[in-house]
């Protein structure tokens, strides 16, 4: 009796192992450009949340009145996740947990002035850190 050659049909380990890093380079190629993306859209968002708080703390300085700013907003802070909104309530939305601002307010002398008061402008400065890390700055002058 003769035992034929029997041909087994599917793939060898080797091929298997050969076609799984195929597939694998594969796939990593094409999603980590995905995943940058991603990073970038959060950066952005972030980003833009910081822009729009400090246009609002700058908005609220600049509504202050003149010989009030020094005052209220010479050395100003709101720790990270201690941001307010305009009423003063802390904001509790956890997009804005690891924001927080701050404002410095100083009298500039123009060179006739030379340090006399009362000063015809304030710099204002409006800081927003994400993170501990600057994300937006806003400077303004703000006359009489």
């Amino acid at each position: 009796m003769r035992v034929k050659n029997r041909k087994y049909k599917g793939f060898s380990l080797a091929e298997a192992m050969i076609a799984m890093v195929i597939v694998g380079s594969t796939a990593a190629t094409i999603l980590v450009p995905f995943s940058t993306g991603a990073q970038l859209q959060a950066e952005g968002i972030r980003r833009t949340i910081a822009a729009n708080l400090a246009e609002d703390l700058m908005n609220r300085i600049v509504v202050t009145d003149f010989d009030s700013v020094i005052s209220s907003y010479g050395i100003y802070s709101e720790l990270q996740g201690q941001i307010t909104d305009i009423a003063g309530n802390v904001i509790t939305d956890s997009s804005y947990t690891l924001f927080g601002r701050t404002a410095n307010c100083d009298y500039v002398y123009t060179e006739q002035e030379s340090g006399t008061l009362p000063a015809k402008f304030i710099r204002a400065t409006v800081i927003v850190q994400y993170d501990c890390q600057e994300m937006a700055r806003i400077e303004r002058l703000i006359s009489r």
